[in-house]
């Protein structure tokens, strides 16, 4: 506080002026001040873009990453054919009981749709797909037995979800095997759930940076308006008045380089796009990336613009409170 001012209350008296009058003031106050330093910024375009860059490219490439990432597991929840589990019934099920298994696992929850294969049919899809043609015909008897394919729902495809649900059917009476092959399904969601780790880490370690980065432009503005923070202080301006416009320049940082990450991400997906239109067409799939919608805009611009106020306190705090006349 201002030695000259000692003693004196700071700001306005409440007796002199209507609390309508001082909500206004203090609005009319907080606008002035973020202009003031969005001019500041529009002053010195080469700094302000440099600092607004690095914000922007370092969540740049933690959003890309993770809106690939989501994208994969998407793909991994919804290919219901990886989690598909196959019930061979025992020899000697009747097709009064296989009918009955059939029913009654229907109405499981777990369960999502059911295709009965019966021994016959079963015998000629493999006739017209073996190659072996007319040399089954010799065999005694079908050798084959009854086939129940089950389809879990969408919240039992993962291989945890699924491997459970293969337990359970597998108590069942007239099953004889249960068969779930899905270890390529482990193996892709251990790899995600690495990359998800990953990105978490990357992300956190670019992040600081950041917040260091914006930290330090901030207080290189302390330190060039050093004289002008003295006078503001000797006339009696309060801490929060002088912090104030080093907030709303953290602020404009965060808010202009989340809306450069939002455009690099939409630039790099689209870029991408060719190539992951390639790969899927080989499967005969069609795949469009998801997450490019406004509720990831407003995250974004959230995460961002936290950052710019994060590392604006951070200085602020630090060194404003450090100036003072003598």
């Amino acid at each position: 506080m201002s030695l000259l001012f000692k003693g004196r209350p700071q700001g306005v008296h409440s007796t002199h002026v209507g609390w309508l009058q001082r909500v206004q003031m203090f609005f009319l106050s907080h606008i002035r001040q973020a202009l003031t330093s969005l001019g500041d910024l529009w002053r010195a375009p080469v700094a302000s873009l440099m600092t607004i860059g690095v914000l922007g490219l370092s969540i740049t490439l933690p959003s890309t990453f993770y809106i690939l990432v989501k994208n994969a597991e998407n793909i991994a929840e919804n290919w219901q054919q990886a989690s598909e589990i196959t019930l061979f019934l025992r020899r000697d099920t009747a097709s009064k009981d296989a009918n009955q298994l059939v029913t009654k696992l229907g109405l499981w929850p777990e369960i999502d749709g059911i295709t009965f294969v019966p021994a016959e049919q079963g015998m000629q899809e493999f006739q017209s797909q073996s190659g072996l043609g007319a040399a089954l015909d010799y065999l005694d008897e079908n050798p084959l037995p009854d086939v129940i394919l089950v389809k879990p729902s969408s919240q039992h495809t993962s291989p945890t979800a699924a491997s459970k649900l293969l337990e359970k059917l597998q108590t069942e009476r007239f099953v004889d095997v249960a068969k779930l092959d899905i270890k390529w399904l482990e193996r892709l969601y251990g790899f995600l759930s690495i990359a998800k780790e990953l990105i978490y880490a990357v992300a956190l370690l670019l992040f600081l940076a950041v917040v260091l980065i914006i930290g330090n432009t901030i207080r290189l503005n302390i330190l060039s308006r050093r004289d002008e923070i003295l006078v503001m202080k000797l006339v009696g301006a309060t801490d929060a008045f002088i912090h104030r416009p080093f907030m709303y320049t953290g602020i404009w940082y965060g808010l202009f380089g989340g809306l450069m990450a939002w455009f690099a991400v939409v630039l790099l997906l689209w870029w991408m796009s060719g190539s992951i239109d390639a790969l899927t067409a080989q499967y005969n799939k069609q795949f469009d990336l998801t997450g490019l919608h406004f509720e990831a805009l407003l995250i974004m611009l959230s995460v961002s613009v936290f950052l710019g106020l994060a590392g604006s306190m951070i200085s602020v705090h630090r060194h404003v409170r450090s100036i003072e006349p003598k």
